[in-house]
């Protein structure tokens, strides 16, 4: 993949991705939906590092692929803008501030036995990003719908929509996503091209001219090696590894990494108990960035600053390698009729799954007369003043402060 030509220089842009990615890191609360429509805000509206339809491109190929799949975005965007030195920034930079964060809070619960009290702050911020996320629904859903032929809208909306009920119904997310990309497929195909042969057809959907040496080895670790590694007494090196695998097979909300780590660290290990545990998802909550720095908590409690790095290393090291093969893959994937019919309607889907994120949010959050009015004043600032998403993160959690003192 070649990174967009501008006339800036290369030094130019590897700051400006490090500055960039670190604002991001340190207001991306409302977890990866929220996050990827503040990155759909800052890369295509504001800064045209990329058209709508590869940002799509790429948060509907991650959202394929295990990690968290925001932190899988930043890297790629960091790739496409900066080359080599902006992937590695781009993540670093991204998962520091909520990395440090939590360490913080992990250093306040050893010490104190608590966390912080910061629920206004968070009742702000939560009806604040749902604006966000619905005005990047907005954005690419109708971008992205206009840019189709018109005989291949009402497929792809229909598409989206299933996918949207299914989601709303408890279908895993990524079975919703596979689902929802091959019957959007079939329906935009049927009838086009010639029915290929199967294995012409599994042919199709690999990318031309891609080297097997980019497919990552992390998405093949083998589960039972590691937990056999891990499953003796607590020592760095079995922290680590234990991360790796969690990071290397973790596909679905952060929800899922509850049950992962409840069932390796609680249960089958005994390394924390289940009140310390949920403490420590609490404290993933509170931060920005992924739920997966809940690792860094983790690390924390068992072993000290050394098992907090290397718990994080461990959580987000697969990331950075598979989206290096996606990184590869991506630009290749439209070649194919096929494989381009299947990415549009992923894409679709993807939206469908940010909508039903949208409407749980929605329906949590929007509870009293103080979250319904942070979220109309954030939507119109979004919607029809344009207001940078970090503004509008920043102002809601303001409003909820000020709520919270006149209630």
């Amino acid at each position: 993949m070649t990174p967009i030509q501008s006339d800036t220089s290369p030094r130019h842009r590897v700051r400006e991705v490090c500055l960039l990615f670190l604002k991001l890191g340190l207001i991306g609360f409302g977890g990866p939906a929220a996050t990827i429509a503040m990155m759909e805000d800052e890369f295509v509206t504001r800064r045209q590092w990329l058209s709508r339809t590869r940002f799509l491109d790429i948060v509907g190929a991650t959202n394929l692929i295990p990690g968290p799949n925001a932190t899988e975005i930043a890297i790629q965007v960091g790739f496409i803008r900066a080359g080599w030195p902006g992937m590695a920034l781009a993540g670093l930079c991204f998962i520091l501030p909520g990395a440090l964060i939590t360490l913080a809070l992990a250093w306040g619960y050893v010490r104190f036995g608590t966390l912080p009290a910061i629920t206004p702050f968070l009742d702000g911020i939560k009806p604040a990003v749902l604006a966000v996320i619905v005005g990047a629904i907005w954005r690419l859903g109708r971008s992205t719908t206009l840019s189709q032929p018109r005989e291949r809208r009402w497929p792809l909306l229909v598409v989206a929509a299933l996918v949207l009920a299914a989601a709303l119904l408890g279908l895993h997310e990524i079975l919703a996503l596979f689902a929802g990309g091959l019957a959007g497929m079939l329906w935009l195909q049927a009838g086009r091209l010639p029915r290929p042969r199967a294995p012409t057809a599994l042919l199709a959907l690999l990318p031309s001219r891609v080297p097997m040496a980019h497919i990552s080895p992390a998405a093949a670790l083998p589960w039972a090696a590691a937990t056999a590694l891990a499953s003796a007494s607590l020592t760095l090196g079995r922290l680590f590894l234990f991360f790796l695998q969690v990071g290397a097979v973790l596909y679905g909300s952060g929800y899922v990494l509850i049950a992962f780590l409840e069932g390796g660290l609680v249960h089958r290990y005994g390394w924390l108990t289940g009140q310390q545990l949920l403490d420590a998802v609490a404290a993933g909550q509170l931060t920005p960035g992924p739920l997966s720095q809940t690792a860094t908590f983790v690390g924390y409690l068992l072993l000290g600053i050394p098992g907090a790095a290397l718990a994080t290393l461990g959580m987000f090291l697969p990331s950075f390698v598979i989206s290096v093969a996606l990184s590869a893959v991506v630009p290749h994937l439209r070649r194919s009729a096929w494989v381009a019919a299947f990415m549009d309607a992923v894409n679709l889907s993807a939206l469908g799954l940010m909508a039903s994120v949208a409407l749980k949010l929605g329906i949590a959050t929007l509870t009293n007369w103080p979250a319904v009015a942070i979220a109309v004043l954030a939507a119109a600032a979004a919607l029809r003043w344009r207001l940078n998403s970090a503004w509008l993160v920043l102002g809601g959690a303001l409003l909820g402060w000020i709520a919270s003192l006149l209630m």
